[in-house]
């Protein structure tokens, strides 16, 4: 069952895609949803952790922030819309009459 959610995760394919191998899809989805709201993703990522911890095979001195991770290549280059693309025009401003 765990496999099969993260042949998903890993692919990024629809959860109709996974393959039989990993029993049926909507068993999969069913789980994944309960798991993600009831903790047992954030239990699992803890337990892992904390044996990594108790191994020495974590250093906590490094830390990763959104500066330094590569992004995708389509992720570069977006227009940006919002209040930056509007125009002011002297006529607009009451003060200056």
């Amino acid at each position: 069952m765990l496999n099969g959610i993260v042949w998903k995760i890993r692919t990024g394919s629809a959860w109709r895609d996974v393959p039989e191998r990993y029993g049926s899809w909507q068993s999969l989805y069913t789980r994944f949803r309960r798991w993600a709201l009831d903790g047992t993703f954030t239990a699992m990522l803890r337990a892992v952790q904390a044996r990594a911890d108790a191994a020495g095979d974590i250093d906590w001195l490094i830390a990763a922030d959104s500066t330094i991770v590569r992004a995708h290549q389509h992720a570069a280059g977006a227009r940006k819309g919002g209040a930056a693309r509007r125009r002011i025009t002297p006529s607009d401003d009451p003060v200056a009459d």
